[in-house]
């Protein structure tokens, strides 16, 4: 079986959208599937080994995300390729204006396609100002993902809310973690004291993207009241972005780490208490399991992942969506109560622990295969009309 993955983005670029493609790509292969990967041109210009044929296109930044390209019109050139190397089904991630050229192309060549819901457009133009552009861009998303075989979402409450909205054909394809590299276990002490925090002191982390739209003020909040209950507390913030020196000096005893992969990253996790993550922009949220899966104590909205995974009380903080003085009031207690905070830890461990990756790779390979079956039939009923 040969897969076509379209995307604006792909590892290692840091974010949620990446990282998923990047687990699914590699269960793929695994299986054998070839892989053909449509992006815009990467900075170094490598290829990915995972990949049969890594096709790059032209691309360029968007004026909010200057490290985040988005590839240029190319439907002629997808054509040419897809009528020499026929994938059986197409997979694609984003719906700029590479994703509509692939969806064009594939439609012109009853090529069956599915198309994954990864971003929340309405809370990214809300932080950014485009308000206006909200119900021009739910039609046109709407129009997109309709023409697709199928529309793959994370969580079950996303899939209510688009189809509430008229989109059609909508499945849940839940994430994964990889719990054997994010658990308890990977704790450093050394790492602690980089932080200048000892051994009964408590830890506040934050990993994602420092920017308006993961509703960074409401961070910075969060995260100075707790430490006026708490003067003890350390705060560490993984990640960069276009706010990070308004934070830095909001939050002057803070701990700055930039971006981190890897094993680095799960050290980081497991090393601190506490993970605070006010973010509502996320369709699911992949640093939620991650954390939970290293054993901290989450403060998170009732939304995406958070809603998904986390019992308030039980393995975690949950708070209604928009209740900002009670998230803080939540982390600001949470951090005064060593005992809770270990006993959440230790109950998100072992709620995530068995959402492996390789299940949820199957149920996407089962989805690409069933939507080229119902392609084939389609054309076999059209061809006899």
């Amino acid at each position: 079986m040969r897969v076509a993955l379209v995307s604006e983005t792909w590892a290692p670029e840091v974010n949620g959208v990446a990282h998923t493609l990047s687990q699914l790509a590699s269960h793929l292969a695994s299986k054998g599937v070839l892989l053909q990967l449509v992006r815009p041109s990467p900075v170094n210009g490598e290829r990915d080994a995972l990949a049969e044929r890594d096709i790059h296109v032209r691309g360029i930044a968007l004026p909010i995300y200057a490290d985040v390209h988005i590839g240029l019109p190319c439907r002629r050139r997808l054509i040419r390729l897809w009528r020499q190397e026929r994938p059986d089904a197409i997979y694609i991630a984003t719906e700029g204006p590479l994703g509509w050229s692939a969806l064009n192309a594939a439609r012109h060549l009853r090529i069956p396609v599915v198309s994954g819901f990864h971003t929340n457009f309405d809370q990214y133009a809300s932080n950014y100002h485009l308000g206006w552009s909200i119900p021009i861009a739910r039609r046109g998303l709407r129009y997109f993902h309709n023409r697709c075989e199928a529309t793959l979402v994370p969580t079950a409450a996303q899939q209510q809310m688009l189809e509430s909205s008229g989109y059609r054909r909508v499945s849940v394809l839940a994430r994964g973690v990889d719990a054997q590299r994010y658990r308890p276990s990977r704790r450093d002490v050394e790492l602690r004291r980089e932080w200048g925090a000892g051994p009964h002191q408590p830890v506040a982390l934050y990993v994602g993207r420092l920017a308006s739209e993961k509703n960074i003020d409401l961070l910075a909040d969060t995260m100075a009241a707790m430490q006026r209950v708490n003067p003890a507390l350390v705060q560490v913030l993984v990640g960069d972005g276009p706010a990070r020196k308004t934070i830095a000096r909001r939050l002057p005893e803070a701990v700055f780490t930039g971006f981190k992969t890897g094993e680095t990253l799960a050290r980081h996790y497991a090393s601190a208490d506490m993970f605070i993550f006010p973010s509502l922009s996320e369709t699911f949220g992949n640093v939620v399991p991650e954390a939970m899966a290293s054993g901290l104590a989450v403060v998170a909205f009732d939304h995406a992942a958070a809603g998904e995974l986390i019992t308030d009380n039980i393995d975690g903080r949950l708070v209604p969506p928009e209740d900002a003085q009670g998230f803080i009031q939540a982390a600001s207690e949470l951090c005064r109560q060593p005992a809770i905070y270990a006993r959440l830890g230790r109950q998100a461990h072992q709620r995530v622990s068995s959402l492996s990756w390789s299940h949820i790779g199957d149920r996407f390979l089962a989805q690409l295969i069933q939507v080229q079956g119902t392609q084939h039939a389609a054309t076999h009923s059209t061809s006899h009309v």
